[in-house]
């Protein structure tokens, strides 16, 4: 059964609404485009703002207002009974906040005072019970606090604000209001009136996010102005920290870092992930540590306070509903505020810098074919395999289109299993030049060796020996090294045709290579990314089109194949599929496992 209470009934809980109304300039407001209430201005003083309206401590009559109206009628109702006379701000120092107001029908003021419970608790002589007030123990005082730690570190985690008041504080004319440093001492002798605690959960998918970081090697630090019990079972609760964790080693308040050497404050940055009751100098402070030791720093935020730390660090996030000058002091801003979007963006980034590698490493090692072609040519001193028209067309039409769509490759499998990669590491290492120069070697000598295979070893070619066909310049009737050859044999257009064949069909076979850098075929087949599919049919068809379309073949010096022609196109071209896997292998067991140790 639940017990309801009314608040009108409760002179405590009207205190309690009061001061959380006057200590506050924030607000709602109702969005009569989406049909929602919205927050104006920073969400705990929202949340404070939401309480009083859902307490009703005065009874007004909201039933016959328009929900524009009922959005802050409660909340104005307590503020029109007392004049706001000045505002104390925040510190850091003193954790707490103040108003000073006069009721409209009395002369002598009051302080309504809201912060962290320890800081003013502390400061707290009377606790409050019904209209009267009686002396603070330090029993009662240690059993409110055992209570707020039960709040803050419990399952709800809840944010918990103390709210106190100062009966008889000082006239306004003996206040010095420019000395801040005198705060603490007017926010003194007050009366403990309540707590209030605001249920923030993480949502679901930040623990999974968390996992995916760690497996991905990045380190989450949690940075929040909390109280570090609650920031504690928050960071549990996500996984940042588990149960096992010693936190007087991984959590530290402003205070106690404060409290440590420089030496053992670079030394709690490399191993501590929780950071609570911190000042914007702290923010700044870690991040400098971090990039003491060559980190790469993503810092997140939403208020004011935040910016110099996220101007500061190399990627500055701020949360959509965070203030303008977060906003502007960050490379990013979260539009949805969710941290799972920030995991996906790295995710992300990491698949961008992988494809870009890929489509280079296609177009590299193929124009590395292209040269080793025409330098063996030149070397072995055979008829030319390529002439500059084919060239051309290999290199703006066919290579082209799978150039293109390698940029559509999906993810690597395991590419948030690694760690980040050196921000020093060169784009292409010493270990992908040689993969580049091993493929490109097998390019130009595939396409070498199909034209020769047709001059040498094809039953419908002049199978002429590898000494005629090096010296083929030679050739003339009166030469007995070739005699009874026709020496017009040297002129045919066929194995050109066989070459261009092997050379686009080879460059297909690695544009499938050029799916990841290092997974297999087996484990990312093909159809991972349909528009590479369908840039290697298109690919082929165009040299179909050359070969088998008239005026073309004659522009482009080429001639149709036969079935075994073709049929030998594909065994030499295919073999460039084992060599990748082999490289692929080599560089999944030996160089990462390298790269761990």
């Amino acid at each position: 059964m639940v017990n309801t209470v009314k608040c009108t009934q409760n002179d405590a809980l009207v205190e309690l609404a009061t001061i959380c109304a006057l200590c506050n300039d924030s607000s709602l407001d109702f969005n009569e485009v989406k049909g929602v209430y919205e927050k104006v201005g920073e969400a705990t003083e929202t949340a404070l703002t939401c309480l009083v309206e859902k307490m009703n401590v005065f009874d007004t009559d909201v039933a016959s207002l328009s929900k524009i109206d009922r959005a802050n009628a409660c909340n104005s109702v307590i503020k029109q009974l007392m004049k706001k006379d000045f505002t104390l701000e925040f510190s850091r120092d003193r954790k707490s906040m103040s108003v000073y107001c006069t009721p409209k029908n009395r002369s002598m003021g009051k302080m309504f005072v809201k912060g962290a419970p320890e800081g003013v608790i502390e400061r707290c002589t009377h606790v409050r019970l019904g209209n009267n007030k009686v002396p603070l123990t330090a029993g009662v005082r240690e059993k409110i606090m055992s209570v707020i730690r039960e709040y803050g570190t419990g399952n709800d985690t809840l944010r918990c604000l103390a709210l106190a008041t100062r009966d008889n504080p000082p006239k306004i004319e003996d206040m010095v209001l420019s000395e801040t440093a005198k705060f603490a001492e007017y926010e003194s002798d007050l009366t403990f009136v309540g707590c209030v605690g605001m249920l923030d959960p993480p949502r679901q998918e930040v623990a999974a996010s968390i996992m995916l970081c760690r497996q991905a090697g990045i380190r989450v630090i949690m940075i929040t102005g909390d109280n570090k019990g609650t920031a504690v079972a928050i960071c549990r609760r996500i996984g940042i920290l588990s149960e096992d964790d010693d936190v007087d080693f991984m959590a530290f308040t402003g205070r106690e870092f404060d409290e440590l050497s420089p030496q053992a404050q670079r030394d709690a940055v490399t191993h501590a992930r929780c950071f609570a009751r911190v000042e914007p100098s702290h923010k700044s402070k870690i991040v400098e540590y971090l990039q003491g030791f060559d980190e790469i720093t993503a810092m997140t935020g939403d208020g004011v306070n935040d910016a110099p730390a996220l101007k500061k660090a190399e990627i500055g996030i701020a949360m959509g509903s965070g203030t303008a000058v977060a906003k502007s002091a960050s490379e990013m801003v979260l539009a949805d505020d969710n941290f799972s979007s920030i995991v996906a963006a790295v995710e992300e980034g990491r698949a961008i810098y992988n494809n870009m590698k890929q489509f280079i490493r296609y177009l590299i090692s193929s124009n590395v074919g292209e040269v080793v072609c025409i330098f063996l040519t030149a070397a072995l001193g055979f008829p030319e395999a390529l002439i500059p028209v084919q060239l051309l067309w290999v290199n703006l039409v066919t290579d082209g289109l799978p150039a293109t769509a390698l940029g559509f490759n999906p993810p690597d499998l395991d590419i948030m299993e690694k760690p980040p990669r050196n921000a020093k590491e060169p784009l292409i290492s010493g270990w992908l030049f040689f993969r580049y120069l091993a493929i490109g070697g097998y390019v130009g000598a595939a396409t070498v060796g199909a034209a020769a295979w047709w001059f040498t070893l094809s039953e419908d070619g002049p199978q002429v020996t590898l000494y005629q066909l090096s010296h083929f310049l030679q050739c003339a009737p009166d030469n007995p090294e070739f005699e009874g050859l026709d020496c017009h044999v040297f002129e045919s257009p066929y194995p050109m045709t066989m070459a261009l064949s092997v050379l686009v069909t080879i460059e297909m076979c690695n544009a499938l290579n050029s799916l990841s850098e290092n997974q297999s075929l087996l484990r990312m087949p093909p159809w991972e990314n349909v528009w590479l599919l369908g840039a290697i049919c298109l690919s082929m068809s165009l040299h179909f089109l050359i070969l088998y379309v008239e005026p073309l073949p004659v522009i482009f010096q080429i001639t149709p194949l036969d079935t075994i022609q073709w049929m030998m196109v594909l065994k030499i071209s295919l073999p460039v599929i084992l060599l990748d896997e082999l490289l692929k292998y080599f560089a999944r067991y030996y160089m990462d496992f390298a790269k761990a140790k």
